[in-house]
């Protein structure tokens, strides 16, 4: 079965929350595997051009998670902690760019399992509305897409 060549589906379902979704080619059990294996996450997270480096997993509730994205401009770390881990269908962590502290939103990963295929939905719920439309305006969509399309060139290698 071929990668999914489209994108993922953006919505805003409150004032407060981005909701993605996106089926890929792989069962939930691989595709739970590259969400939450140190080793795997600098093959697909962060968008083309940048090198992600895991620096903390602590994949348990109460850990702590940060990784890097380096270019040859700098650095940009994202950080948080995990609040429910149940395998292999659901995370539910804190997520905060260091650029932006003290702005932390809630992001819930749920890892629906369609036999051969796997529905991806995250939603990030922010504090406010403008916290939301900055992220939707920072270029989020599209680093997204490109880490999916990494993240699905990755799943076939498994597969």
């Amino acid at each position: 079965m071929s990668a999914q060549a489209t994108g993922a589906t953006v919505t805003k379902p409150s004032d407060r929350e981005i909701r993605t979704e996106r089926v890929f080619a792989a069962p939930r059990d691989r595709v739970w595997a590259v969400y939450t294996d140190p080793a795997l996450i600098p093959e697909w997270w962060g968008p083309r051009g940048v090198t992600t480096v895991v620096d903390k997993m602590d994949m348990r509730v109460g850990g702590d998670w940060r990784f890097v994205m380096k270019t040859d401009g700098g650095e940009s770390g994202f950080r948080g902690t995990y609040r429910e881990i149940t395998p292999p269908e659901r995370v539910v962590q804190t997520f905060e760019w260091e650029g932006l502290p003290g702005h932390v939103l809630i992001e819930t990963v749920e890892l629906e399992d369609l036999g051969d295929r796997t529905k991806v939905t995250t939603t990030s719920l922010f504090h406010t509305t403008e916290e939301r439309d900055g992220m939707l305006q920072s270029g989020m969509e599209g680093g997204l897409n490109e880490s999916y399309a990494a993240l699905d060139r990755l799943l076939a290698k498994m597969g």
